[in-house]
């Protein structure tokens, strides 16, 4: 399989947002569940542990990367089933990412949001939350988990290329 980049760029009065979306045969509940349940993200992303709650942090695993790392991210906002904000620094910079859902006709749709600083890095970024979506959506259709080779190197030309829409 050769998965297709979704991605895109819109600039902000702050400065830019990468946007992937995907949309779900599920109600909004159980994909939130999906998204902030620590058994339900090992699944697909990783464990995290600690107190969720707004300004809390928490420590999250990453168990699809090499050494399989720990992070601290800190919950900027919790608002189930609708949006979840989080945000970290760590050696590669400042992350602030938001998860939106939406709900119609018995389908849920999510969009992810990293707000940019800079799209430096943009190639090695966006083909791996692309892949990590990809896990997300394999792991609540119970069918076989990507590869991140599938997706990196061969979507780095399409996120390095990428310019903000005007919103």
């Amino acid at each position: 399989m050769t998965p297709i980049p979704t991605g895109r760029l819109f600039g902000t009065d702050t400065g830019t947002d990468l946007v992937l979306t995907r949309e779900f045969r599920a109600p909004i509940e159980d994909v939130w569940a999906s998204l902030t349940e620590p058994d339900r993200t090992a699944r697909w992303y990783g464990r995290w542990e600690g107190k969720a709650a707004p300004g809390s942090r928490i420590r999250v695993q990453m168990a699809y990367e090499a050494e399989a790392p720990w992070s601290e991210l800190r919950i900027d906002a919790c608002e189930p089933p609708r949006r979840l904000a989080l945000s970290a620094r760590d050696e590669s910079g400042s992350w602030r990412l938001e998860l939106l859902l939406t709900s119609h006709g018995g389908r849920t749709g999510l969009r992810f949001v990293q707000h940019l600083d800079t799209v430096e890095g943009l190639g090695e970024i966006g083909p791996g939350w692309e892949y990590y979506l990809d896990r997300l959506v394999a792991s609540r259709d119970g069918t076989a988990m990507p590869s991140f080779d599938d997706y990196y190197p061969a979507q780095r030309d399409y996120f390095a290329h990428l310019r903000p829409t005007p919103v």
